[in-house]
Formats: C-alpha cells, sequence, structure tokens
C-alpha cells in the first residue's frame, strides 16, 4: 500500500489549537504560541500514525469570493481572528516550511477547495489522501483511496471518516453531502437550509429521491405539506446553497514526496521559543 499525501486544513488546525490550548502558552516574545505549538502538535500526531508520503498545509480566505457573491450572509456571522491568532497565524507558513511541509495558499477560495483538489490530483496519480480537518463539508471528497481525518474537541487523534461512516452518520453516501447541507443548513456557515427540514428529513428525501436536482424537480408528492411548500418557495435558493457547499476545484500540481526536517523544524521552534517542541523534534524530547 502506498503513504498517503497528507492534506491539512492549516485554519481549522490553527483556530482549534489557540482554543484548545491556553494562551499563557508564550514564545520568546512574550506572545502566545498555543495555536503553533499545538497545530505542529496535532499534525505530527498524525504523520506518525499514517506515516504520509509528504505534507501539504492549505490556507485560503475564510470566505470565499464567489461565496460570499452567492450568499452575502455566508461566513458574516463569524468573529474577526483575535490579534494574538493573527500574530501566530503569519508566521505558521514559514515554521511549517521548515519542517519540510508544503504551504499551499489560494487568494480567493477557501482551504477546503484546497483539500479537495489536492485529493483529486492524488487519486488520478494512482496515490492515496488524507484530508485533516475539523469541517464536516469534507466529508463530500470521501472515496475509494480518500479519507478525512477528523479532528475531535477532547481527542487525542483524528477519527478516520469514510465512506460507510459518512452514511452511518448523514444517512446518505458522500456524493451527496453538498445536497444535504442544502437542506439540512450549515449554522457554522451561515447556510439556513429549507425551512422546517432538519437532518434526518433531509436524510430521508434524498434516499427517496436520489439527490437534491431530482427532488426539487418532482416536489416532494410523497411529503408533508410543509416539506413540499418550503422546496417549491426555495427551489432556486436551494440550488444556490448545494453550489455553495460543493467544493471547487483548483488546477495544482502533485507534490514531490518529502519528509519531515527536524533539524531545520527544531531551529524554527526554537527561534520561535518552543523549546519543548525543539527537543522533540531532535529526539531528546
Amino acid at each position: 500500500m502506498p503513504s498517503p499525501l497528507l492534506v491539512v486544513d492549516a485554519p481549522s488546525v490553527l483556530y482549534r489549537a489557540f482554543h484548545a490550548l491556553p494562551s499563557k502558552i508564550t514564545g520568546a516574545e512574550g506572545r502566545p504560541v498555543n495555536a503553533l505549538l499545538g497545530g505542529v502538535n496535532l499534525v505530527m500526531r498524525e504523520v506518525e500514525r499514517h506515516e504520509p508520503r509528504a505534507v501539504v498545509m492549505c490556507f485560503g480566505p475564510d470566505a470565499a469570493t464567489y461565496r460570499v457573491e452567492a450568499y452575502p450572509a455566508y461566513h458574516a456571522a463569524r468573529p474577526e481572528m483575535p490579534a494574538d491568532l493573527r500574530w501566530q497565524w503569519e508566521r505558521s507558513p514559514l515554521l511549517y516550511e521548515a519542517l519540510g511541509w508544503s504551504v499551499e495558499l489560494h487568494d480567493e477560495l477557501e482551504a477546503d477547495d484546497l483539500l479537495g483538489s489536492f485529493a483529486t490530483v492524488e487519486l488520478d496519480a494512482g496515490g492515496e489522501a488524507l484530508l485533516l480537518t475539523g469541517d464536516r463539508d469534507l466529508w463530500q471528497c470521501v472515496r475509494p483511496g480518500c479519507r478525512v481525518l477528523y479532528m475531535r474537541t477532547g481527542s487525542r487523534g483524528a477519527e478516520v471518516i469514510d465512506e460507510a461512516e459518512v452514511e452511518r452518520r448523514y444517512g446518505v453516501p458522500p456524493g451527496l453531502v453538498p445536497d444535504f447541507i442544502a437542506l439540512r443548513g450549515d449554522p457554522s456557515d451561515g447556510l439556513p437550509g429549507a425551512k422546517g427540514i432538519g437532518e434526518k428529513t433531509a436524510a430521508e428525501l434524498l434516499s427517496r429521491h436520489g439527490s437534491l436536482e431530482a427532488l426539487l424537480h418532482r416536489g416532494a408528492p410523497d411529503g408533508t405539506p410543509r416539506v413540499r411548500t418550503a422546496l417549491e418557495k426555495q427551489a432556486e435558493e436551494l440550488r444556490s446553497f448545494r453550489d455553495i457547499a460543493t467544493l471547487r476545484h483548483v488546477p495544482l500540481k502533485r507534490p514531490p514526496d518529502r519528509g519531515l526536517d527536524r533539524e531545520r523544524g527544531a531551529e524554527a521552534a526554537r527561534s520561535l521559543g518552543m523549546e519543548r517542541l525543539a527537543a522533540r523534534l531532535e529526539g531528546d524530547g
């Protein structure tokens, strides 16, 4: 079995680490380094578990341009990035590169779109991909050769999400995750979904009709009056929600094999005042 490509949702990792670890963890300048330290430890844990051939850290804006243009309320309720996190965010690419991890940034598309695109590129080349994220939107990428490593609150190590697990959780296959999100809604993204249609009903409707488009075309004659009304009045809006939830493909080159650079990584960690991380990389911690 070939070694997988590990593709990481860097914003998700940084935010999760920032909120999970105390800000009293400070570095050389007396500034918090909790997001940097916790984020590297999260990724290192999965590197040790899965031994990937390379690691790619993906960045992008909080809200893709086309998504905001399609629905202005998309991500509108999210708070601004805390100053202590921004300071660490700006320094993270240099740390990741020193560790031997590639950094990929897109100016208009989100990190999610890059993760999905790298998965496609890797699978097309005959490889396997692992996507490390705390965002369930990425479950649409799951297929043979591609699994999601889903970060859970309070858990040591990410949960491996395969096709069977997506169906068990959502009641639909990975390919219908955008349709499911459109119907059910996604509060974290600011998408309201169809009025009166929750998770269970969304899964049942998609299971019976096969897709959102088929459901809208037929009008759910077997549904309740409330469901039929929502589908009739919100048809175009729901199509827009599905499009927003569907990842965009970005033309990318397949990353070359690249191992962990412990020496340069330790130097970078030490320059930021993370002595314990430096010692761990050098094999002393």
